[in-house]
């Protein structure tokens, strides 16, 4: 049984993407599926892909559901739809779409086709992943309290941009970069 290689790029950035495995046998939903696990996604928005070329260009449209807009022609359904059914080319592309109103977008291209498969390996899976995901709803919930923790030990929020006022030019003590500062508390520090 072949098992496919796909590396998913966030559309953004071609530096995040991850890879996953499948079977050529599973369907579509099931590559949905891991495409949303791999970017750490809920399931709770719409979702399509577009069978695609070498240009990025639309294809044939294989959704989650028919949704309430016109179609030139009816789109395949991702669960009755096997992946190696829509497999035209050996590097094969798709681009996928979730939660319409947010557009999220992401270039799926075919990197490996493999005749065995690996026992150790439940399929779908996430083989590789590479860059910081983008966050679904705001801030990454895979940072959370470290975020926090960073912005209290080194005062993040206070200053403008990052920046405290020490050093704007503003009180003209003669001191430049490298040289030994006196603080409040009477130690001595490096600027």
């Amino acid at each position: 049984m072949a098992v496919l290689k796909f590396r998913i790029y966030f559309e953004e950035d071609d530096s995040i993407y991850r890879d996953v495995a499948v079977k050529h046998t599973q369907t579509f939903l099931q590559l949905h599926q891991i495409i949303l696990k791999a970017y750490e996604f809920d399931s709770k928005h719409q979702a399509t892909f577009f069978r695609s070329n070498d240009n990025w260009q639309r294809g044939r449209e294989i959704s989650l559901a028919k949704y309430d807009k016109t179609y030139k022609v009816a789109p395949l359904l991702m669960e009755e739809t096997t992946i190696g059914s829509e497999i035209r080319d050996p590097n094969q592309k798709f681009i996928y779409n979730y939660d319409f109103v947010k557009g999220w977008s992401f270039l799926v291209e075919l990197i490996n086709v493999s005749k065995e498969e690996n026992a150790k390996i439940d399929y779908p899976a996430l083989v590789k992943s590479e860059g910081i995901a983008p966050s679904q709803y705001g801030t990454k919930g895979l940072v959370g309290d470290k975020l926090t923790e960073v912005e209290e030990k080194y005062d993040l929020k206070a200053g403008a941009e990052g920046y405290g006022t020490e050093g704007d030019g503003d009180d003209d003590d003669g001191m430049g970069l490298g040289e030994e500062a006196e603080d409040e508390g009477g130690k001595e520090e490096d600027i």
